[in-house]
């Protein structure tokens, strides 16, 4: 069973800073993209950022140049550098990931998603 594990949400005042981690954990063959999506209340949820192993990563034009994705991929983790946060920014942020799970190449890739970690911007 894969699980996708949050952290690093909480309350900050507007301009500063939150760093957000996910880790996957289980039986996990590979992992094709890492990335963040958040959702506000009374909104949809929208993909934050992006990364794959050797692509470049995609950002969303409401965060790009004030946060900054990055993948560890031996330890099957992703992190979020938010900086210059904004009160829009308040939303419930969900790790996301498409992962080929167990042992096997020939197992379809699936997307998994963790429990969401709040992250309040006050102003």
């Amino acid at each position: 069973q894969v699980q996708l594990v949050e952290s690093g949400g909480g309350l900050v005042q507007a301009g500063g800073s939150l760093r957000l981690s996910c880790a996957a954990s289980g039986s996990i063959f590979s992992i094709n993209y890492m990335g963040w999506y958040r959702q506000a209340p009374g909104k949809q949820r929208e993909l934050v950022a992006l990364i794959t192993g050797p692509s470049t990563p995609k950002y969303a034009d409401s965060v790009r140049d004030r946060f900054t994705i990055s993948r560890d991929i031996p330890k099957n983790s992703v992190y979020l550098q938010m900086n210059s946060l904004k009160p829009e920014d308040t939303a419930v942020y969900y790790c996301n990931a498409l992962i080929k799970p167990g042992t096997s190449w020939y197992v379809r890739e699936e997307t998994y998603w963790g429990q969401g970690t709040q992250v309040t911007v006050s102003s």
